[in-house]
């Protein structure tokens, strides 16, 4: 029963990506929890909005991805308040490594395990992406990326062949939806709609918010 139960809590899915426009940057995700072959929940947001500047995807189980959120907004605050400036994307990405390295080398009966993707605005006003993997590297994306999601292999398929250089934030959007699309009709562990926002100078907005319902007829 405990083999059991460790399989089941391990085997998460979900599908996430992030992409670097020129004008900003699109992260997206879909909204099925499972755990095992149980879709636990159908109507689950991936993309947090962490703060006013940051805005972050995960990959992995959930309690751990909830801690996480937790755990960043407050040290990022603590950081601000501290040293009276505004924390950098990179500082806010490499706090998420640094925390999720720490975290899946504690000794526990059940691991941490979470996969993130990073995107904000820095106060100069330039936009940057990172993708923190499960094991704690914090590495910057200079096109696209979808970290160790179950949906990457069909997401990363597309974006080979569509991304072209000097995409727009609308172009990139349009991507971001076909990818979410192909990864929940091929991946188990995708599905039950799309969530998107976009990361520009001028702040965090959530431009796509759509739910999929299955029709028998």
């Amino acid at each position: 029963m405990d083999e059991e139960l460790q399989k089941n809590v391990l085997k998460t899915g979900t599908s996430i990506l992030g992409i670097v426009c020129k004008d900003g940057i699109v992260m997206a995700a879909d909204r099925k929890v499972t755990a095992g072959n149980l879709v636990v929940n159908k109507d689950y947001e991936k993309v947090m909005k962490i703060n006013d500047y940051l805005v972050m995807s995960w990959t992995g189980m959930v309690s751990d991805a909830q801690l996480l959120k937790k755990v960043i907004s407050a040290e990022l605050k603590l950081k601000e308040l501290r040293t009276k400036e505004r924390p950098t994307i990179k500082e806010a990405a490499n706090l998420i490594g640094m925390l999720t390295y720490r975290n899946i080398r504690q000794f526990s009966t059940i691991p941490s395990i979470v996969g993130s993707l990073v995107a904000g605005f820095n106060e100069d006003g330039t936009f940057e992406l990172y993708s923190v993997e499960p094991a704690g590297s914090a590495n910057k994306v200079k096109d696209y990326d979808a970290n160790f999601s179950s949906g990457m292999p069909f997401i990363l398929g597309i974006l080979e062949k569509e991304h072209k250089k000097d995409l727009s934030l609308k172009e990139g959007t349009a991507l971001a939806v076909s990818c979410i699309k192909a990864s929940s009709q091929r991946d188990s562990g995708s599905g039950h709609g799309i969530d998107i926002y976009l990361v520009n100078k001028d702040g965090i907005r959530k431009e796509v918010e759509q739910t999929a319902e299955t029709i028998y007829k």
